[in-house]
């Protein structure tokens, strides 16, 4: 398979989860913001991960994925109906707390401009 035609069925995949993750009936999922950051899927077709993000921190996005493993066979046959597959990947639904980490990296960076207008505070004073 030509590379450019994974990446457009990778795509197609995330397009398709995305669309029936209303759908899901489990409490874990309908009742949050739950959605798909991205999708990996292997040359072979043999494994495609599902990178899953949900509102509201580690464990919501932890007890999510849980509930979209439980419902991992209505994502393939709404997969297979739509999408044309030589071979069906085993889908991996991966926890993906980016969205954490990015607020707390920016935490950091807003807290040291503060640092560094001390450090020339400092500075001036001394001369």
């Amino acid at each position: 398979m030509a590379k450019h035609d994974l990446g457009r069925l990778t795509e197609d995949v995330k397009r398709e989860i995305s669309a029936a993750l209303p759908e899901i009936k489990d409490k874990h999922v309908s009742g949050e913001i739950v959605s798909v950051s991205r999708v990996e899927i292997t040359s072979d077709l043999s494994y495609c991960k599902i990178y899953i993000s949900c509102l509201g921190g580690e464990e919501k996005t932890a007890e999510a994925v849980k509930a979209l493993e439980r419902s991992a066979g209505f994502f393939v046959r709404r997969i297979n109906a739509r999408i044309r597959m030589r071979k069906m990947p085993r889908l991996i639904f991966v926890p993906d707390n980016s969205q954490e980490y990015y607020e707390k990296i920016s935490r950091i960076l807003d807290s040291l401009p503060e640092l560094a207008d001390e450090k020339d505070d400092d500075k001036t004073d001394g001369e």
